[in-house]
């Protein structure tokens, strides 16, 4: 890797369209984006000077709707060059990009383009507009419709344009309206747990200091790759996914899909990941998989290669004295750890993981097999970052210190509260929400308990609003308990209860197979879902459970367990397009199982 960097600074750039275009006049027969095209089954690349000509066409398509600087143009689309030319053209002419999730629910869309007055939509293809139609049946204020693919034969709906026949041949060069940093660039619709999203409003400023922040905490070469599989719509992928590959002049290739994340590794072969905790799971729960039905030998030097890597980590962070066992690491690598991490495609050097915590044993497994993991977290408030860790100076159990462009503490009920240039104008067309997220001298309250170590490190330790008090008084954060339960692998999802009651209840969905021979090695009924219902198999789940938090306090103890057999999903509307639980409607969706737990009590 080249030790060659070449940064665009915020002053620089002024603006994200400024940003963009400074890279395409820097390096414009660089390779910028590669993705792969559905319909000619084969990879193309784009270089910055390509892109650059097409977000110009794209100007020149807006320029003839009459969109004037202010107005707000929403973005509905999977990872693709085509999500970025929409975003730089319309950044470009002063416009506001709102970006959407594909995967979200007809009403919640519906909200969105209804709160933000979106003039302009653009979709994949109109048989993902059909199910949006009758929500979004009484937006006036949405005019055009553009989809990537043609319109079916015989669709009514006049605002429905292909982007072959909406974009024209001929431009005037990549145009810049806005010349301010402190303007309006987007607005981010929080995906809330509870409640309607509120319209996070990010000014130009915002995303550039954050993504000026995060490159003073990590480096990036030009000569790095990322793979993207993050929706372009959650904050982290659009700040670190894009915006940083932009400033840093980084290749970024667009993965085809989730399920096709592992092909797309290998073949990409990426030096830097911007993930979720979830992707580790399920990798490691592969890897655990296969050594289950291998040899016990095989077992034991997986675990021998995890244990010698993780001392080798905690040596060189300066935490831990030389052992003799550290002169196994380098036959280890060899043998264990580079032939597992080729799996990740062989040159990944990087991976930055939020969005959620990153569970111990997950940190455990893949640092111990010499990966970088760099665990941050942030808020769509944040544009999104507020601490990540170093590769210097690493602490897992933490979500790092704070970028250095931004202030951090802790006020009342110990809420991490933060001030700089990253944090948001406000909430859209809501001051109420506005004022109550900052503190009466002008920070923005995170809304998580946190405490900060000697040096310096932040640990999220939960939500003020999740916390759960039981009947006796007793205050217990959830977010940990739940963490500590799913480095279990038989467990998928769980969920603390017991808000006013007298002792601490789970709900938990089970991996089937997993369930299925841990039943049947018992000699308990395996059928599918009823054994979840077997008292003597919630009695063995309940065992693992209590095995996994019995580091917890005594008043943090679950005395009940209800087996679940659905997946909570965006679907069924239990988790957030960020994947986050929707705990309310949960209790809601489960509330005989719930109840179950405190029958007789």
């Amino acid at each position: 890797m080249s030790s060659k960097i070449d940064l665009i600074s915020p002053d620089v750039a002024v603006t994200l369209d400024g940003l963009f275009h400074e890279r395409a006049r820097r390096t414009p027969s660089t390779s910028a984006y590669r993705y792969f095209d559905d319909h000619r089954c084969e990879w193309f690349e784009l270089t910055w000077q390509e892109m650059e000509h097409e977000i110009a066409r794209w100007q020149a398509a807006m320029t003839h709707e009459g969109l004037q600087p202010g107005d707000r143009v929403a973005i509905m689309l999977k990872n693709t060059p085509q999500w970025v030319v929409f975003d730089q053209a319309a950044l470009g002419l002063g416009l506001v990009t709102v970006p959407l999730y594909v995967a979200d629910r007809p009403e919640n869309v519906a909200h969105v383009l209804q709160d933000s007055g979106a003039k302009m939509l653009l979709i994949d293809n109109a048989t993902h507009w059909h199910p949006l139609h009758e929500a979004c049946s009484g937006i006036d204020t949405l005019t055009r419709i553009v989809t990537l693919r043609a319109p079916p034969e015989g669709d009514t709906d006049e605002r429905l344009r292909s982007v072959d026949e909406w974009v024209p041949e001929v431009h005037n060069g990549f145009r810049h309206v806005v010349s301010d940093a402190d303007k309006l660039a987007t607005i981010v619709y929080t995906s809330g747990t509870t409640g309607k999203s509120k319209g996070v409003m990010l000014s130009h400023r915002n995303l550039l200091s954050n993504a000026a922040g995060a490159l003073q905490c990590f480096e990036v070469y030009p000569a790095d790759v990322f793979l993207s599989f993050l929706p372009l719509s959650h904050a982290l992928e659009r700040m670190a996914g894009y915006y940083v590959p932009v400033m840093a002049g980084a290749k970024v290739a667009y993965a085809r899909s989730v399920q096709q994340l592992q092909e797309d590794l290998a073949l990409v072969r990426p030096t830097i990941l911007i993930t979720v905790p979830r992707i580790f799971e399920r990798i490691q729960s592969g890897i655990r998989s296969k050594l289950d039905k291998g040899p016990a030998s095989t077992r034991r030097l997986f675990e021998l290669a995890v244990n010698v890597g993780n001392h080798h980590f905690e040596y060189s962070q300066g935490r831990a004295s030389w052992h003799p066992k550290l002169l196994l690491w380098p036959p280890l690598k060899s043998l264990v750890a580079d032939k597992l991490l080729a799996r990740l495609g062989g040159r990944l050097r990087l991976a930055l993981s939020g969005g959620a915590a990153l569970s111990p044993d997950n940190a455990r497994t893949f640092i111990g097999l010499g990966l970088h993991i760099l665990q941050g977290y942030g808020l769509s408030e944040t544009s999104p970052v507020i601490g990540v860790n170093r590769i210097a100076n690493n602490l897992p159990s933490s979500i790092g210190l704070p970028l250095p462009n931004l202030e951090v503490r802790l006020g009342e009920h110990k809420a991490l509260e933060v001030r700089g240039p990253n944090v948001m104008m406000g909430y859209w067309n809501n001051e109420q929400a506005t004022k109550a997220m900052f503190t009466a001298d002008g920070w923005l309250n995170t809304g998580d308990v946190a405490s900060i170590g000697a040096q310096g490190h932040i640990t999220i330790t939960g939500r003020i609003k999740e916390i759960i008090v039981l009947s006796n008084g007793e205050k217990v954060p959830p977010s940990e308990m739940e963490a500590a339960i799913l480095a279990d692998p038989l467990f998928e999802q769980v969920m603390v209860v017991g808000e006013g009651r007298a002792y601490l209840g789970l709900l938990a969905v089970v991996n089937r197979e997993r369930w299925n021979a841990a039943m049947q090695e018992r000699d308990l009924p395996a059928d599918w879902p009823e054994s979840l219902h077997n008292s003597q198999a919630k009695a063995y789940a309940l065992q693992r459970v209590s095995q996994q938090i019995q580091s917890f306090p005594g008043y943090a103890r679950i005395r009940r367990i209800a087996l679940l057999n659905e997946a909570w999903s965006t679907e069924n509307g239990l988790l957030t397009p960020t994947l986050k639980v929707k705990r309310a409607k949960v209790l809601e969706h489960y509330k005989k199982d719930f109840a179950s737990l405190y029958d007789g009590y």
